[in-house]
């Protein structure tokens, strides 16, 4: 039987207090968390690369420390380094023309980074690759960008789930979920920024998601949003209730059709993730 994981991306927010968390001052709150929400997605370690030599992986006593807060049944999403997905240095860190960074998809640093966090193995789900917009400067073509991924693909662990998060439209089509198909990897819908809203995507290719599937609700103006709230994540400020019956419908048919998914909600999509979630529980219960 398929099964529904809905989590946040993210769970330490002082704003969640009342919501999720306790006043405890010596509060866990991955643990108080996990007593609410089966999932989460781990967005910190995505942030890793400072430099060609500045590489920041996770401790494994963080890992260690997340596991021991939850239980064997609770699974883990997460974002993987960007070191590894992105093409080129962040403009940022160079004073000069783009530098290549040397480390796209090197299996050498994913192999880096799965030891790291190694406490954590057992409680995996997807581990997404999250890539940028690529320009033209950045990747020729979206033949290019399968090419060099399909011969990184053949090297991945087969007793991980991993899952591509692209934030280019025009990859977006039937070629795309071919190679996701033939290489074993997992779509992510991304609901949000200038990407088409999941649910016309997935009418459009249903038929190329099997196994499992991730969402994620992320809104289209983070800036916006986070200046509505003042960065308090207590209330709904944004309300998307056609778009959250659409995404239901989406999530039940991807059920009945024995698809596993994970539902990972950002506080930017409506202005407080639990509170989104409470939606869509109520909106499923009620389908």
């Amino acid at each position: 039987m398929a099964e529904l994981r809905i989590g946040t991306c993210g769970w330490k927010y002082e704003s969640w207090k009342g919501l999720l968390y306790s006043d405890n001052p010596e509060i866990n709150y991955l643990k108080e968390y996990s007593a609410f929400f089966n999932s989460v997605e781990i967005p910190q370690w995505f942030f890793s690369l400072y430099g060609i030599n500045n590489i920041i992986l996770p401790q494994s006593y963080v890992a260690k420390n997340y596991k021991e807060s939850v239980t064997p049944q609770f699974k883990f999403s997460i974002k993987l380094p960007n070191t590894i997905t992105l093409t080129h240095l962040n403009k940022s860190d160079v004073d000069h023309q783009p530098v290549l960074n040397p480390h796209f998809l090197s299996m050498d640093l994913l192999k880096e980074f799965l030891h790291s966090i190694k406490p954590l193995h057992k409680n995996l789900g997807p581990l997404m690759f999250q890539f940028e917009y690529l320009n033209k400067e950045k990747m020729k073509s979206q033949f290019e960008f399968q090419g060099l991924f399909r011969e990184f693909a053949s090297k991945l662990p087969e007793r991980l789930m991993f899952a591509i998060e692209t934030r280019n439209q025009n990859y977006i089509n039937e070629t795309y979920f071919q190679f996701l198909r033939d290489n074993k990897i997992g779509h992510v819908f991304m609901q949000g920024y200038d990407m088409p809203p999941v649910y016309e995507i997935y009418n459009r290719y249903k038929d190329y998601i099997k196994d499992f599937t991730v969402i994620r609700l992320h809104g289209p103006d983070k800036q916006g949003i986070e200046t509505r709230t003042g960065g308090e994540w207590n209330k709904i400020v944004d309300p998307k209730d056609d778009e959250l019956e659409k995404i239901c419908s989406m999530v039940l048919q991807l059920l009945e059709r024995d698809i596993n998914v994970y539902l990972n909600v950002n506080n930017h999509f409506e202005g407080s993730a639990p509170l989104t979630i409470q939606k869509i529980r109520n909106l499923i219960k009620h389908n």
